[in-house]
């Protein structure tokens, strides 16, 4: 049951909720792929107030995905996929960021916006911010509502979205109890009826090790050494040309579609071919790709330049130019090996949630949030 960008104020009435789940005898998704927009998918600025009125006044032509993040969604959005969005803007936005949306040819399932208009009035103003109980009963929902084989979650390091897609992923696999759990929403500030609904939901989701992947753009250039410790699920991105060599490895992408990724990415005159080379270089240095995996990319690449695809736009390099920028970057690695990831035990997330609460307190003391 896709949403068309034409018809999104006719299929859901503008109404911020997830959709019933799928129809009788409609066939499962084999793989979801979960996204956050602002800081994401999005250029968005609110670390002031006024970042966040210059914000609310743009219209869906003034707001800027981030290169590449369009090619990507579009290469994601193939039969038995399902694109499901969940964001913290408000529900007021929702009609200009479904426009924006619809301007880019992007085609979504699920789209859930936060309704702090509701919170306001209800005196619930912990949850003006709050972000756990708030994503992780709509992500839970969600998989209630169409479960998949496969998940891929795209976030960012603006918020707590490391944290909040690998409980999800963990509570889903069955590693959480949920006892475990309520101590985390105590933790996370949560209010009782939003722990009681998180609880009923964690209980009845359909277990299994469904996600597979776990992306957050480093829209604040946070060190990604520092998420290590979340494990190889989770992989921090500079850029959406990285994350679209590991759906490569993952078999989850063609060569064919990453290169197009890269070309978004030289077309919008903010990277260089250079830049895309050295991406690849920094993810075959940190272990999230093998060199052996590079390297058969440029050799797909390469054989896809006698598709005919850039037929007309004499203003981009041809893939094998392309391809051949990369092989090289590559070979220039040698042998080295990268960093090996230590064993991950299971995550305290009752510290990670104080520290997150800490790291936020002292950057809205600095004047930074």
């Amino acid at each position: 049951m896709t949403s068309l960008p034409i018809q999104i104020g006719e299929r859901i009435g503008l109404l911020d909720h997830i959709p019933p789940g799928l129809e009788d005898g409609a066939t499962p998704p084999k793989h979801v792929f979960r996204w956050d927009l602002d800081k994401t998918y999005l250029r968005t600025e609110f670390d002031s107030l006024k970042d966040l009125y210059k914000s609310a006044l743009e219209t869906a032509a003034d707001k800027r995905a981030f290169p590449g993040a369009t090619a990507l969604l579009r290469a994601l959005k193939q039969p038995g996929h399902r694109i499901c969005i969940v964001s913290g803007s408000p529900t007021q936005m929702r009609q200009v960021l479904a426009a924006k949306l619809a301007l880019d040819g992007i085609y979504w399932d699920e789209f859930v916006l936060k309704n702090n208009l509701k919170n306001i009035l209800k005196g619930r103003f912990r949850a003006l911010r709050a972000q756990i109980p708030y994503k992780l009963p709509a992500m839970l929902q969600s998989r209630i509502g169409a479960t998949a084989e496969y998940e891929t979650l795209f976030g960012d390091d603006a918020e707590a979205d490391a944290i909040i897609y690998c409980l999800y992923a963990d509570i889903v696999a069955g590693t959480v109890s949920l006892q475990d759990l309520e101590r985390v929403l105590t933790a996370s500030r949560a209010y009782e009826d939003d722990t009681a609904r998180i609880l009923d939901l964690a209980r009845r989701v359909p277990k299994g090790n469904a996600v597979r992947r776990v992306f957050i753009h480093l829209d604040r250039r946070s060190p990604p050494l520092g998420f290590r410790r979340f494990g190889p699920r989770l992989v921090p991105v500079f850029n959406y040309f990285q994350a679209a060599l590991i759906l490569y490895q993952d078999k989850v992408l063609s060569a064919r579609q990453v290169i197009f990724v890269a070309l978004e990415m030289l077309d919008s005159k903010q990277y260089e071919l250079g830049h895309l080379a050295t991406s690849v270089q920094d993810v075959i240095r940190r272990g999230r790709i093998t060199r052996e995996v590079a390297l058969q990319l440029t050799v797909e690449a390469s054989e896809a330049a006698t598709s005919g695809a850039l037929s007309g736009r004499t203003d981009l390099p041809p893939f094998d130019q392309i391809a051949d920028a990369f092989r090289a970057r590559v070979r220039e690695l040698g042998n080295t090996e990268p960093t090996p990831f230590e064993p991950v035990d299971q995550l305290d997330y009752v510290r990670l949630v104080d520290e997150e609460h800490e790291h936020r307190r002292v950057r809205r003391k600095s004047g930074l949030d």
